[in-house]
């Protein structure tokens, strides 16, 4: 799990993103397409084409990070916009990377009377 510090917003790039791209790429597409500055802290999801692999940079204090994470199976669910960036809690960013639907998470349990 990526170490999100408390006060951080995770921001998804909505579309698709050439995968191609690395922390310069990736940086720069932060900066013109979302209007966003790479290095303020703020985590960066983009995702490719096939929808199996998505990649986040995230600037820490002391540098850019870059991690990236390929499905095995299935897709990671992406919102249908097609431009803009979309803004996610941490708690939606881990179900993101489980491969959870996390628009609409669904609670396992719920108490059936108080007391």
């Amino acid at each position: 799990m990526i170490p999100v510090p408390t006060n951080t917003k995770v921001w998804l790039a909505a579309g698709v993103t050439d995968m191609r791209k690395g922390f310069n790429g990736l940086s720069a597409q932060t900066e013109k397409v979302l209007k966003a500055a790479p290095y303020c802290g703020h985590l960066f999801v983009f995702r490719g084409r096939r929808g199996d692999l998505i990649k986040v940079i995230w600037w820490d204090g002391q540098g850019a990070c870059l991690f990236s994470k390929r499905l095995e199976k299935g897709r990671f669910v992406w919102p249908s916009a097609k431009a803009g960036k979309v803004a996610l809690t941490p708690a939606q960013l881990a179900m993101l990377l489980e491969g959870i639907d996390w628009r609409i998470p669904q609670r396992t349990w719920r108490p059936l009377t108080a007391g």
